[in-house]
């Protein structure tokens, strides 16, 4: 089968040839994935299996600044792209063979992550990081954490929107409403709205609070349940061929304002009111709707400016970035596999974390497709992933 009729798990089946920007748009983001997981081992705020941070206050700035505006768009803009094609494919399948596919195609992954890979992942790190020298069985006689959905919480909350969707669909007989294409306007009111919801939501959840043990940032699930419902009313008004580069130089700028001068801003309140940076994260603080109405509105502008850049530059078949997006799935699943495996085996090298993080990024991208290409030759698992 070709890389132009083959179907991702984390997109449903769609229709090819008019939209393979879309397919590209994927191979950018698992890549900023990667990236990020890499900027967040080596001095950027979050979590990871392991971790050295920088103590070089530039590099730690401009990590932060990476991982916040990545954080504002790239999993948001995963869920959307998802959810384009989901009413095709549910209206293509049926409900019953919609629901089998999504168990299989998302429910596999998530028990060889949990099952197999955390595992092994954790046990490189307790020996090789933490010193433990074991054997495997010996770690696994005492590791408790079997249900561990690590990276693939995405992949828990598709399988979750896509349920709600199919049960919605089976209580609603009527046509589905058709929107029309969103204003410049709309999609800033939308990043304000969005930007009231996430703060009233991180009094309660704030940025760094996880759900266990489906790993739900719920912080950041007013985005995430947003834009995958824009996502389904962009399918069913065809918005996609819709698409016009008229907004698109106002919508960059914004973004772009945004990123350079709003972040900068952040960074500006924090120094001159030296207040705790948990407070940018949640709770009743001016700090923390600042942070939320400046990440809902980039997310949104930078949102819209990829898909009308993509549309306008990348709606051009590429046999290799075809390959890269066939395997793209994949290298979501391994790519903590990859970066654990190239930062132990770095450890000892003795420069600052930052110098290692320009190698590892790169690398850890370019290994993490090179393995997904791999892996799905394999029969069989090419049919799940």
């Amino acid at each position: 089968m070709s890389p132009q009729t083959t179907s991702s798990a984390l997109i449903p089946d769609h229709p090819k040839g008019k939209i393979v920007y879309i397919d590209y748009l994927k191979v950018l983001l698992t890549a900023l994935v990667v990236a990020h997981h890499a900027f967040v081992t080596y001095g950027a705020p979050g979590g990871w299996y392991y971790s050295e941070k920088t103590t070089l206050l530039g590099a730690t700035m401009a990590m932060t600044m990476f991982v916040a505006v990545n954080q504002s768009f790239f999993m948001g803009f995963f869920f959307f792209l998802s959810a384009l094609f989901i009413p095709s494919s549910y209206k293509k399948k049926g409900a019953a063979v919609f629901i089998k596919d999504r168990f299989i195609r998302l429910g596999i992954p998530l028990l060889f992550y949990s099952f197999i890979l955390a595992p092994v992942m954790n046990y490189l790190v307790y020996y090789h990081a933490g010193k433990h020298h074991i054997t495997f069985l010996q770690f696994l006689s005492g590791y408790d954490s079997w249900i561990s959905v690590g990276v693939l919480w995405f992949v828990v909350a598709l399988l979750l929107f896509s349920l709600a969707y199919a049960a919605w669909k089976s209580f609603s007989k009527s046509e589905p409403d058709v929107w029309p294409m969103p204003a410049v306007k709309n999609v800033l009111r939308f990043g304000i709205a969005l930007g009231v919801v996430s703060f009233i939501v991180r009094l309660g959840f704030p940025v760094g609070w996880t759900l266990d043990p489906v790993g739900f940032q719920l912080g950041h699930f007013p985005q995430y349940i947003a834009v995958f419902m824009v996502g389904i009313a962009a399918a069913e008004s065809n918005w996609l061929g819709k698409l016009s580069s008229e907004c698109y130089k106002t919508i960059k700028i914004i973004a772009l304002c945004m990123i350079f001068i709003g972040f900068p801003l952040i960074y500006a309140v924090k120094i001159v009111f030296d207040n705790p940076l948990e407070w940018f994260s949640g709770g009743l603080h001016g700090e923390a709707a600042f942070y939320a109405f400046w990440e809902q509105i980039t997310g949104a502008c930078i949102m819209v400016s990829l898909l009308i850049y993509g549309r306008k530059r990348l709606n051009t078949h590429s046999l290799f970035l075809s390959k890269m997006s066939r395997c793209a799935f994949a290298v979501y699943i391994l790519h903590p596999l990859v970066l654990i495996s190239i930062s132990l085996l770095l450890r000892s090298w003795g420069v600052d974390p930052a110098v290692k993080l320009l190698i590892v990024t790169p690398l850890g991208i370019v290994l993490s497709f090179l393995l997904g290409y791999i892996v799905v030759k394999i029969p069989g698992v090419n049919k799940v992933i």
